[in-house]
């Protein structure tokens, strides 16, 4: 009964609402599942367990926050801090903090044993996220820091901004926008269906139906009937 309960509370949560810009997740992600989830399309909706696993992350991050407030060496200048207002990209970082000389960019990221055991650098995904904080925050260096769900081991990066990287990302989503407002489904990944991200993707399905190259979003609806769901 009440496993049927809870389950129910973060189904319902998670219903997906039209989204109006990107987020700073969607940064160096597959232009075809982003423009997909823009247009709400058919998706393999996520399990209970994994939204319960987002809520344990949100835990986490307090967790970590908790010293970093309390301690002397560190300032925290400002927590959940959100990127100035604009209309491409709304974004929230964890943290800015100060060891009385810098500013960094504080990003925490939660991640069981298996993938935090094997982490020697900082995730390209992650990085990206980070560059587009520092860019729009202005601030030159970042922390990536990286938590062990099962153990609470931490492992630190720190990454320099580079403004080139995140004029890039920022192109990237300028470019994907255009599909969207065009209508227009972009290509898929050139290492298609080998990526990492293909594994894990939620619209695996509509895009293995939707072809390699470019296509029309309306088209594409045509050809199959209504038989999307």
């Amino acid at each position: 009964m009440l496993r049927e309960i809870i389950d129910k509370y973060y189904l319902e949560r998670e219903k997906h609402k039209e989204q109006q810009r990107f987020y700073v997740t969607d940064a160096g992600k597959c232009g075809r599942a982003v423009f997909f989830k823009f247009k709400n399309a058919p998706r393999k909706e996520m399990e209970a367990h994994i939204l319960r696993l987002f809520d344990h992350g949100d835990q986490i991050h307090q967790l970590i926050m908790k010293p970093l407030l309390s301690m002397r060496e560190i300032h925290v200048v400002a927590s959940e801090v959100n990127i100035p207002p604009q209309e491409l990209i709304s974004g929230r970082s964890d943290a800015i903090v100060s060891d009385g000389r810098d500013l960094y960019v504080l990003d925490i990221k939660s991640m069981n044993s298996m993938i935090f055991d094997k982490l020697c650098e900082p995730k390209e995904e992650n990085v990206d996220q980070l560059q587009l904080y520092l860019h729009y925050f202005k601030v030159p260096k970042g922390i990536l820091l990286y938590v062990n769900k099962n153990t609470l081991a931490l492992k630190e990066f720190t990454v320099e901004r580079d403004e080139g990287r995140a004029l890039y990302l920022i192109n990237s989503l300028e470019e994907i926008k255009k599909r969207i407002d065009s209508s227009t489904i972009p290509s898929r990944l050139g290492d298609y269906p080998g990526n990492w991200q293909c594994r894990y993707c939620q619209f695996r399905t509509i895009c293995g139906k939707s072809g390699e190259g470019e296509k029309s979003w309306e088209g594409f609806l045509r050809e199959q009937g209504g038989g999307l769901v």
